[in-house]
């Protein structure tokens, strides 16, 4: 019999053996014969490990606890309440799409689509992202314009990197405008929003990177790059945020099959980046004069950069001609946001600390809506990708870094009562409360000691306690503590709502210019 040890070592090298064969592509009845092999070892260390099973999430995703909700609640709050200021509406899909729907629509990503063990029915995969269902939805209903905001989880079999705000299961807070409207208007809205929320938010310094598709294609052509490869050659430029040009080169060349002539005048153009005085520039450019597509996106983009000027955010937005954006649906303007600097690094156990990087991203999809629709009726699209669960990262690392504690209920008022019996009171008062819309709570015990609620009320940050006891019915009144201060006064029964509110809205205002100086 095998121990354990050595079980899990004829593991490891079978594992190496798989990943030899998939890597070099071997046939296909050589790799499900290694595999099974595989499998057979892991079934043999189950049936020792079976009882020592170890309670953990998923690779690639984790639970949120009361005060990292907090913080997470918070930041929707601020993003939905730009979403409805501009007059956005909501929508929600099913999680799970037919994979027929996903297929074909995210280029070299389609590989980390979650696809769901056949069932004898329909072949379904998890959502990737909320824009192609998005589009499948519009063209289901044949709707040609409506402006939605749509934020649910969204399942990528990806490589997690979660001291990055990287996961397998994460939330996508997307922003759309669907419609035949003027040229970049919508654009330059979203872009609007992009700043609006991260200024919000107040995570330090960002920058918007805009680029457009059709100035790549029109570049990649001018490079001599040929038709058939612009989509796996823009993919390769889209790996530049991530890495330096010489694997980027290396790999159009080696990998892509490009010659590393057109590679170096890509490698020109990619290293530029300004505003409207680049974009004058590249117009009058030989090698681009001659490319439509060319023309056309840098008019767009001039255009783009001028409302944004009128919208005075053109000191975050940069035209950064290395932005690729890989997914295949991008036809128009692209945009990513980026944090230039926060001080902040976001670290789990064990692991380095890194930067967060692209906290937002979008374009223009025109074409998206059509792969839906039986007679290819377009659609035009723009929308913009906010990356929340980045987000997250930086603000539960600020609230880490910063000793103020979270509050993780609205609890507004606590319920005491003075004195033992007296628990059927302390309901009445609490009902009164409840119906009057304010956010109280009490002890579940009948009879509890003032000095443990009062120090209850203290680490949870409830601002006021109602305290009742047999003087204070005798008197028809309710004695109100603020918790802060510890200042009490009596409050007439008949008043108690009233004066709750007051006190509660000049709290409020106290805390408010607390917080300006």
């Amino acid at each position: 019999d095998v121990d354990k040890e050595t079980l899990e070592a004829k593991i490891r090298i079978q594992g190496e053996i798989v990943r030899k064969l998939k890597a070099e592509k071997a046939d296909k009845a050589k790799v499900t014969e290694e595999v099974n092999k595989l499998v057979e070892l892991k079934k043999r260390l189950g049936d020792d490990t079976s009882k020592k099973f170890v309670l953990k999430t998923p690779k690639g995703t984790r639970d949120f606890a009361p005060g990292q909700m907090a913080i997470r609640e918070g930041v929707f709050e601020k993003i939905i309440s730009c979403f409805k200021r501009h007059g956005a509406e909501t929508i929600d899909t099913p999680v799970f799409e037919l994979k027929e729907t996903l297929t074909g629509k995210y280029g070299e990503d389609s590989k980390l689509i979650y696809d769901l063990a056949d069932q004898g029915g329909e072949l379904l995969s998890l959502r990737y992202d909320l824009t192609v269902p998005f589009a499948r939805y519009l063209a289901m209903n044949k709707l040609t314009n409506i402006k939605r905001y749509h934020i649910a989880k969204v399942y990528r079999r990806d490589n997690p990197a979660m001291n990055r705000g990287r996961f397998r299961e994460f939330y996508q807070c997307d922003f759309d405008i669907a419609g035949q409207y003027d040229l970049m208007l919508p654009d330059a809205e979203c872009i609007k929003i992009v700043v609006e929320i991260l200024s919000s938010l107040d995570i330090g310094d960002f920058v918007i990177k805009v680029n457009h598709r059709k100035l790549l294609d029109g570049m990649f052509a001018a490079c001599g790059v040929p038709d058939d490869k612009f989509r796996a050659i823009c993919s390769s430029v889209d790996k530049l945020d991530k890495t330096v040009w010489d694997v980027v080169r290396t790999e159009m060349i080696q990998e892509k099959g490009l010659n590393p002539e057109a590679a170096d005048k890509i490698g020109h153009f990619v290293q530029l980046r300004g505003g409207i005085d680049l974009v004058n520039e590249l117009l009058k450019d030989k090698s681009l004069a001659t490319q439509k597509n060319a023309l056309d996106g840098l008019e767009e983009l001039k255009l783009l950069l001028t409302y944004s000027e009128a919208y005075g955010v053109t000191d975050k937005v940069c035209f950064d001609m290395s932005l690729a954006r890989g997914l295949d649906y991008y036809t128009g303007v692209i945009y990513e946001a980026i944090l230039t600097s926060h001080t902040h690094q976001t670290t789990v156990e064990g692991e380095e600390s890194v930067g967060v990087g692209s906290v937002a991203g979008g374009g223009r999809y025109d074409g998206l809506v059509g792969m839906f629709d039986s007679k290819g009726k377009k659609v035009p699209c723009v929308g913009v990708s906010i990356g929340i669960e980045r987000l997250f990262s930086i603000m539960e690392a600020k609230a880490q870094a910063s000793d103020q504690k979270i509050r993780t209920t609205e609890t507004e008022v606590y319920v005491v009562s003075a004195q033992k019996g007296m628990v059927e009171e302390r309901l009445k008062l609490c009902n009164s409360l409840w119906d009057a819309d304010i956010k109280s709570e009490q002890s579940y015990k009948k009879n509890t000691r003032m000095l443990n609620e009062f120090q209850y009320c203290e680490q949870n940050g409830i601002p006021l306690v109602a305290i009742i006891g047999h003087s204070e019915i005798e008197a028809g009144v309710v004695k109100l503590k603020i918790t802060g201060s510890r200042e009490e006064r009596d409050v007439p029964r008949a008043d108690i709502i009233k004066e709750i509110r007051k006190t509660l809205a000049s709290l409020k205002i106290d805390k408010a210019a607390t917080n300006d100086n």
